[in-house]
């Protein structure tokens, strides 16, 4: 389950999932989100795999936020659906997504960046949370 919540001239998302894994997914789907209206209109047509090194897991969720937030800026593409693998070492994902198109994605928020400003990842009683503000 993901959620917005209100911070002050950014946004906030924020993440639960059971596992660690499902919430990597869940916080590339609020980012998703953020950047537009109706994300259920993004088709996973076009497959992309994606590596992100890392051990430190706030860390590697910013770098997995911002690497999804640059193939938007530079490929603009949109990713829907994702299986992520979080390792010891950093995670591999598998994302569905396709390029932006206009006439059906209905663009939200303009997502300038990831922030480490109130970056949270860590257990919970039913699974995992993470929190993020983005620069919009």
């Amino acid at each position: 389950m993901y959620e917005p919540f209100e911070h002050t001239a950014d946004l906030g998302l924020r993440a639960t999932a059971p596992d660690l894994d499902g919430m990597f997914a869940e916080m590339a789907r609020a980012l998703l989100a953020a950047m537009v209206e109706n994300p259920e209109a993004v088709r996973p047509e076009t497959e992309a795999t994606i590596e992100v090194a890392g051990t430190d897991r706030e860390y590697l969720l910013f770098d997995w936020l911002k690497e999804l937030l640059y193939r938007f800026d530079a490929d603009h593409m949109l990713y829907s659906r994702f299986e992520v693998r979080v390792g010891p070492d950093g995670l591999t994902a598998t994302a569905w997504g396709e390029p932006v198109d206009p006439a059906r994605h209905l663009l939200n928020h303009e997502v300038k960046a990831i922030t480490y400003h109130g970056l949270t990842v860590g257990p919970t009683a039913d699974g995992w949370r993470a929190e993020v503000i983005v620069d919009i």
